[in-house]
């Protein structure tokens, strides 16, 4: 008897559906992870995202506090140079 069985798809039906938006532009249509508003595809699986404390945005120190300080300092010298060359 193949094709007899009722299957329960109710609970599959009603779960929150994932908030991402598909290259497309149309809403995803897969279900969200358990406690999340995104789907396994989307960034709701285990270990997806920036990690704790994120360290990423320290890989160059471009715009660290000394960095800049550093920076600005070399504006003021090069701004003070042409001021003296324009004296003269």
């Amino acid at each position: 008897m193949v094709g007899t069985h009722r299957r329960n798809t109710g609970p599959m039906r009603t779960s929150p559906r994932c908030g991402a938006k598909t290259r497309k532009g149309t809403p995803c249509q897969a279900p969200a992870v358990a406690g999340k508003a995104r789907c396994r595809m989307h960034g709701g699986a285990k270990g997806s995202g920036a990690p704790i404390g994120n360290q990423n945005a320290f890989t160059h120190g471009m715009y660290t506090r000394e960095s800049q300080e550093y920076s600005e300092h070399i504006r003021d010298l090069i701004r003070e140079g042409k001021e003296l060359i324009e004296k003269f």
